[in-house]
């Protein structure tokens, strides 16, 4: 692969998404990476700190939920901002064509330890960045924060059914239709034990 295609974040991980299948991630260097990449050892730290951070984009998640949540009608209550700003991410970032890409990387994460303590890290982080944004909404903080790990609740049910769907054969749902789904499981739940 020629160095100066564009996307390079993007090779870096398909890279290390091939190679960690192949090797194990123990067994995978940052220089091996890179090489397969078509990149530098440079370019590599230049997008990420280390190899365990290669598979978790750098923050575009949390970056693409914040907005989402800013930008819901004024009127929607803090639980209805994040079904928005879930939606959002599902037509923008958990769409078909990165269906194969996502579940691969979650069977790379299941068997390995540090990835799975980094997952949880990451979806504490942006559990954070949810309720604050909804708290600069105007949301409470205690209401915030508990809307927050709902919808964090309804993203994790909603991408592990997505990623055991086949897409690519149409006979899976897309993850907005899902997080609409677990939204309203949740709700449903959340009424029945009052």
């Amino acid at each position: 692969m020629a160095r100066w295609q564009p996307d390079a974040p993007g090779r870096l991980a398909a890279a290390a998404l091939d190679l960690f299948e192949e090797h194990g991630y123990e067994n995978t260097t940052v220089i091996e990476i890179a090489e397969r990449a078509g990149l530098t050892k440079s370019t590599f730290f230049r997008y990420f700190p280390d190899k365990r951070e290669v598979l978790f984009g750098r923050g575009a998640l949390t970056g693409l939920l914040v907005e989402a949540i800013a930008s819901a009608p004024p009127e929607a209550g803090p639980l209805d901002a994040v079904a928005h700003a879930l939606d959002t991410l599902g037509r923008t970032f958990f769409t078909a064509d990165r269906h194969e890409f996502s579940a691969r990387r979650q069977a790379v994460l299941n068997a390995n330890t540090e990835l799975l303590e980094r997952e949880a890290l990451k979806r504490t982080e942006l559990t954070t960045a949810m309720a604050d944004a909804l708290t600069r909404r105007g949301t409470p903080p205690p209401t915030a924060r508990m809307a927050a790990k709902l919808g964090t609740l309804v993203w994790e049910i909603a991408y592990d059914q997505w990623i055991a769907t086949d897409t690519d054969t149409g006979t899976g749902e897309d993850f907005g239709s899902l997080t609409r789904r677990a939204l309203t499981a949740v709700r449903a739940t959340a009424a029945a034990a009052q």
